[in-house]
């Protein structure tokens, strides 16, 4: 039996999509920190999408995240010429920790590690 997807899963998989290349657009144009979309969480009702962006220095997260927030009216517009979407949700841009995590992980697996 095949997995079956739900309209919210088909619609993050494309705001991923079409995200991916305006946010790489908007990191070149307005001279952003670089960052770029890991993943998207679409509320149930597609009133809300969750975008989670990981940067490439991970120091510059905060202020990467704040300039895409304060962008997300404009990307919301955007995303509405390209997608067939009746309604476009609003956007939530937050900082993926998870490869931070992992890292630091690996970092620390390999600092315990006995020299052989």
């Amino acid at each position: 039996m095949s997995p079956s997807f739900t309209r919210t899963d088909r619609v993050s998989a494309e705001l991923r999509r079409e995200l991916g290349t305006l946010v790489h657009a908007a990191v070149r144009d307005h001279a952003l920190p670089s960052v770029s979309v890991s993943d998207v969480e679409v509320t149930r009702d597609l009133d809300m999408a969750t975008v989670w962006v990981i940067a490439l220095l991970s120091e510059q997260s905060t202020a990467a995240v704040k300039a895409l927030n304060a962008m997300a009216g404009e990307l919301r517009t955007q995303l509405s010429r390209s997608m067939r979407l009746r309604r476009v949700p609003a956007l939530r841009f937050r900082y993926d920790e998870s490869v931070d995590r992992g890292e630091r992980i690996d970092a620390l697996l390999r600092a315990d590690k006995p020299a052989q």
